[in-house]
């Protein structure tokens, strides 16, 4: 038994360098597979996505993405602080602590789940370029309320073309919904998903071009 588990623990290490290539699939999305309920994704590839959603994405989840390694410590001792001050007011959790949970983990708040999320994800951050890990979280991200996952199904559903058409606006709406697209929606937002994407454009207007990843793509 101790081997069994030990081996399950260690397949997300061996398998995370193979995803450097490839349409890896979430773990949500295995199990709606294997329940039989609906999901949508159709693969696109980072360069064929409007600029404006992975600018949104990292204005609206992980500020410090392109510079820290898999983890925020900052963010993550904030959690901590409002823990013990019992408020739990953010999540704190990084792009690539969430590709992290969607390939090999499961949802939900859990305690054992991100004490193995943790280091799986600074593994990811190493393993995998900035580009990779960030091109895997919009195609493994739920972006609609009834199995759309990825930024091209989550564009098609709700504005009615693909994720390369995305403005400004319609990319920060989409990046409005991720931490709940079943409550939230960016077909018919309402006004606090409005508000939020109006938060977002300004930021990533704001932060403007920078350079993320050592092969010089910039976004």
């Amino acid at each position: 038994m101790l081997l069994i588990l030990l081996a399950v623990l260690l397949l997300p290490y061996l398998v995370a360098p193979l995803y450097r290539a490839g349409h890896p699939i979430s773990t949500l999305m295995a199990w709606r597979w294997l329940t039989g309920a609906p999901v949508s994704r159709q693969w696109i590839n980072f360069n064929a996505i409007s600029p404006a959603l992975p600018r949104s994405v990292v204005a609206s989840e992980d500020a410090r993405f392109c510079s820290h390694h898999g983890i925020d410590w900052d963010a993550l001792r904030d959690v901590i602080d409002d823990a013990g001050d019992g408020e739990v007011t953010r999540g704190g959790s990084t792009i690539t602590q969430q590709v992290a949970k969607n390939l090999f983990l499961w949802p939900g708040r859990s305690v054992v789940r991100k004490v193995l999320e943790i280091p799986l994800a600074l593994w990811i951050d190493l393993v995998l370029p900035k580009q990779r890990t960030l091109e895997i979280y919009l195609n493994i991200a739920e972006f609609g309320p009834s199995g759309q996952f990825g930024a091209e199904a989550g564009a098609t559903y709700a504005f009615g073309h693909p994720a390369s058409g995305l403005s400004p606006r319609e990319a920060a709406l989409l990046a409005a919904i991720l931490p709940n697209p079943v409550r939230r929606s960016a077909r018919n937002p309402g006004p606090g998903v409005r508000r939020l994407a109006g938060t977002y454009t300004a930021r990533a207007q704001a932060t403007g071009l920078r350079r993320c990843w050592s092969e010089n793509h910039v976004f």
